[in-house]
This record gives structure tokens, C-alpha cells and sequence, in this order.
């Protein structure tokens, strides 16, 4: 359990005010840990005085079994739910515990059961807003792609039609609207940009492409097509040398559960990166073979030092740091592949993956998914 520093240190302060009870030897404050499958335990989260080293948990301390004279405990109980507790331990003696003192002692569980309730809101409160957070930002970054899209594809209208054309001001107005949900998008990103600390992206919620609900399986042809179509589209716009796939092994057209539709949101993700973060003017491409698919570029290679850390939540490549993003892509995709049983990689260059390829530029490999999700029984 993440404690925060205030309570810690409000914790630390209600076990000091003994410090003048001359009958006090220690006291420990421990909190109930529920385990998974596993019945509670108490762990200490502070005592007076304090110790260099941290105490084990009271199952875990044989000497705690025993029944003493000189030893109290006080339940910090919210309700019926216990919190956790308070181990008093005075010097020993043989007279019996002073009122005044165990009455204080009882305040003080009380006190601490209060605050460590609060705590315990705190962290649940906190834990939710860092999943909801998370969750925009993935949103925001699922939204920029299919957006850049649809710009592409209107300028690219917008030039086959011309300026006398008279449907030029429905093109400036789609324009114009795709801007405006653009100047959503990134304020909805400024929005999740707060200074948490990160959750485990292993537990946070994953995003998935749309799928016909009404379908029981598709292919992952299915999947490549339409993003295929975009990318010959964005390369035409920009003038870039698109080279799609020449070949289509045999696994791009087996059935798959619907849970291989993140096969899309991968591949989509490195076509973005590619047309984005790639040398102005290179040539890119898919490419199909039965080791997997890769996203090709012909650009600059990505520098050693980085070839795995733009892997990592939040980290970017040197050649994109005056671009917009997230640094999410590429963390995600690694992710999604792994759920698939598949694996992303990069390889340079992309002639390393197949030798019709460039012998300069970057590839990202993605594994047929071939430990896919077993076909789902109607």
C-alpha cells in the first residue's frame, strides 16, 4: 500500500507524544494487507522509537503469539472493518496498566483509525483518477490517427478538384473543423499530463480499434487493407514512395478472435511514426512474409542508445522531440503484441528482416500472432 508522506508523518507524530510516558517502552502501528487468495496480514507502517531496520509482519514474529503482561493491542477499527492496529509494549512490571494510560492508548487507536481511513480514501480516490487520466491519454492518442487521416485524405480531394472547384468551401470547412477538434484533442492531452506517478501499464485499461460486433472472427487482411489505403494516401500527399505489400503469407488470412483487432492499432501506430518521425522525402512500406509484417522507412536510423527506450512509456526519439506525441505508441503496441503472444521489435536495417528490403532505415517487426486467442465458443 502507497502511504502518503502526510499521513507518515502525522502517524509519526501521534506515536511521539509518548515520548514523556515514562511506562511506554514501543509502540507500532500496523495496517491490515489483504493478499491475493491469502488471508490478511499486519504490516508495520511506523513505531516509536524508530528503528533502523523495519519490523516484520506480527504473523511473522513468533515472539507476538505469546500472551504478555506488558503487551496491548488496540484494533483501529472503522465500522466493523478493521484497518489495522496498535501494539503497545511497556517496560516490564508487575503492577497492573495504569488507567490514564490505557484510556490514552484507546484515544490514540481511535485517532489513527480515523485518519488511516482517510488515508485509505485518499489512495483509492487517487488510484481512480490515475486510471481515468490514463485513459484520455490513450483515447487522445487513438483519436490523432484516424483525424490525420481524414485531413489527408480532404487535401488530397482538395487537390484533384482544384480551386475553381465548387465544392472548395465544403473542403475549407472540413478543414477547418478538423483543426478545431484537433485544438480538443490537445487540450484534452494537457488535461492528462498531471505530475503522478505512473501506473503500472500492465494494469492500466487497453483501447482497442472497433469491430463489427455482429462478427464472430476476422482476418487480419481485413485489418491491414483499410490502413494500407490511408498510408497510400498520406505518402501521395506527401510526396513520399509508399511500397505496399507484394506478397500475402498464409497467416494474414486465417480467422482470428476478435481480440487480434489490435493487430490494427499496432500497425496503425507505426504507419503514424513512420509518415511523422521519419527523414522528409524517404520511402515507406509494409511488408509481408511468413517471420511476420514489418513498417519500413528509408530514413536515418534510430540512434543506438535508443533502439530500446522509445519502447518505454513516455519516451521519445531524439528525432522527435520538437513533434507533437505522447510517447505512448510504441509502449502500447510492444503491449497489445505481447497480450497476442506476438512480440515487436526493431530492426535495423530492414534488409536484417528480408533482404528485398533497404540496407538503410529502420524496421518494426511485428510476429504473426500465431499464440492468437483461441476462437470463442457460441
Amino acid at each position: 500500500m502507497q502511504l502518503s508522506e502526510r499521513f507518515l508523518n502525522l502517524l509519526q507524530q501521534q506515536l511521539g507524544s509518548f515520548e514523556a510516558e515514562p511506562a511506554i517502552a514501543n509502540l507500532v502501528v500496523y495496517v491490515a494487507q489483504s493478499g491475493d487468495g491469502q488471508a490478511p496480514s499486519l504490516e508495520a507502517i511506523g513505531q516509536w522509537p524508530k528503528a533502523v531496520s523495519s519490523l516484520p509482519p506480527v504473523e511473522s514474529d513468533p515472539a507476538l503469539r505469546a500472551p504478555s503482561p506488558d503487551r496491548r493491542w488496540y484494533p483501529l477499527q472503522e465500522g466493523t472493518i478493521l484497518l489495522g492496529v496498535l501494539r503497545a509494549e511497556r517496560f516490564e512490571s508487575n503492577q497492573a496498566w495504569p488507567e490514564s494510560l490505557d484510556h490514552r492508548l484507546q484515544l490514540t487507536a481511535a485517532a489513527l483509525a480515523q485518519f488511516l481511513g482517510m488515508e485509505l480514501e485518499r489512495s483509492r480516490l487517487f488510484d481512480e483518477l490515475t486510471q481515468q487520466r490514463e485513459q484520455i491519454s490513450l483515447m487522445v492518442h487513438q483519436l490523432r490517427n484516424p483525424l490525420a487521416a481524414l485531413r489527408t485524405y480532404a487535401k488530397l480531394l482538395m487537390r484533384k478538384l482544384g480551386p475553381e472547384s465548387t465544392h472548395q468551401p465544403l473542403l475549407d470547412g472540413l478543414l477547418t473543423e478538423q483543426d478545431q477538434l484537433n485544438k480538443y484533442i490537445s487540450a484534452l492531452d494537457q488535461l492528462s499530463q498531471v505530475k503522478l506517478p505512473p501506473p503500472d501499464i500492465s494494469t492500466s485499461p487497453l483501447l482497442l480499434p472497433p469491430v463489427n460486433p455482429k462478427a464472430s472472427c476476422l482476418s487480419i487482411r481485413a485489418l491491414l487493407e483499410p490502413l494500407i489505403d490511408r498510408a497510400s494516401a498520406t505518402a501521395n500527399f506527401q510526396d513520399r514512395k509508399w511500397f505496399g505489400p507484394l506478397d500475402w503469407p498464409t497467416w494474414v488470412d486465417l480467422p482470428r478472435p476478435l481480440e487480434v483487432g489490435a493487430v490494427a492499432e499496432i500497425v496503425a501506430n507505426l504507419l503514424e511514426n513512420a509518415f511523422r518521425y521519419s527523414s522528409p522525402k524517404s520511402s515507406i512500406g509494409l511488408h509481408l512474409s511468413k517471420e511476420g509484417l514489418c513498417v519500413w522507412d528509408g530514413g536515418s536510423p534510430i540512434p543506438k542508445e535508443e533502439r530500446e527506450e522509445i519502447f518505454q512509456k513516455g519516451m521519445r526519439g531524439t528525432s522527435s522531440l520538437e513533434l507533437a506525441g505522447s510517447g505512448l505508441g510504441l509502449a502500447l503496441g510492444r503491449q497489445l503484441a505481447e497480450q497476442l503472444g506476438s512480440q515487436l521489435q526493431l530492426i535495423i536495417p530492414p534488409k536484417n528482416f528480408d533482404r528485398v528490403l533497404p540496407d538503410q532505415g529502420n524496421a518494426f517487426v511485428l510476429t504473426p500472432p500465431i499464440k492468437a486467442l483461441p476462437m470463442k465458443e457460441e
